[in-house]
């Protein structure tokens, strides 16, 4: 099974391979759904450092292991920002089980934006913003116009965290360099690094927004 869309930002495919499936973004591998251990951490990190019942934004859907850790938590409020339209569209079909369903859940809301973009027009805040899009600031696939990992896309996520949030990113290497200027930007940051079956480790950074001493992230561990 292959599923292909062409979108402003190139060619998205959705292959189905040994009963996984995987996401390529203009012929480069992006995920698949064999483990989704490190999605999981970056959610269960941000959730660790934030008060009962929090307001969640996570920004990019993928192939749903994030969301479907955010809904098993007391979560109040779940905001999924996605820009295309065909993963959300596949997430009410083939992708349904990866993201349990979620999308049908009450306290979940998904917007097909450029979070960016969607996040200029609006003045909401959250108690923790989970990242989870292209494959982090050490390498991108698509050619970001929005530099969410830029200054200017951290001092905005930044203003989008209500007093004493969370700001937790996904990256697929290490980048020492980011996240001195995210401990700069936003607040001291703790790193998870998740080991991978191949290759280097996937790696989780956590800020928190200064001046609230409920965040204290030493009880989470890599699974």
């Amino acid at each position: 099974m292959e599923e292909r869309v062409f979108t402003d930002r190139g060619e998205l495919v959705l292959r189905s391979r040994d009963g996984h499936f995987e996401l390529i973004s203009n012929g480069v591998f992006l995920m698949d759904t064999r483990s989704g251990r490190s999605e999981r951490v970056l959610v269960r990190a941000a959730l660790a450092a934030t008060g009962p019942r929090p307001r969640l934004l996570i920004g990019g859907l993928g192939v749903g292991f994030a969301l479907a850790e955010a809904v098993r938590t007391d979560a109040a409020e779940i905001i999924v920002v996605e820009v295309e339209p065909a993963v959300v569209a596949w997430h009410r079909g083939v992708l349904r089980r990866f993201s349990a369903g979620a999308l049908d859940d009450p306290r979940v809301r998904v917007v097909t934006a450029d979070l960016a973009v969607w996040l200029t027009g609006t003045s909401d805040r959250f108690d923790a913003i989970c990242l989870d899009v292209d494959n982090g600031p050490g390498w991108t696939i698509v050619d970001h116009g929005t530099g969410l990992f830029r200054r200017s896309g951290l001092a905005m996520l930044r203003e989008h965290l209500r007093p004493g949030g969370v700001l937790a990113l996904w990256s697929g290497s290490a980048a020492p360099g980011f996240a001195a200027t995210l401990n700069r930007l936003v607040g001291p940051v703790h790193t998870v690094r998740i080991p991978v079956e191949r290759g280097r480790p996937d790696v989780v950074y956590v800020a928190s927004c200064v001046g609230d001493d409920r965040h204290d992230l030493r009880g989470v561990r890599s699974p």
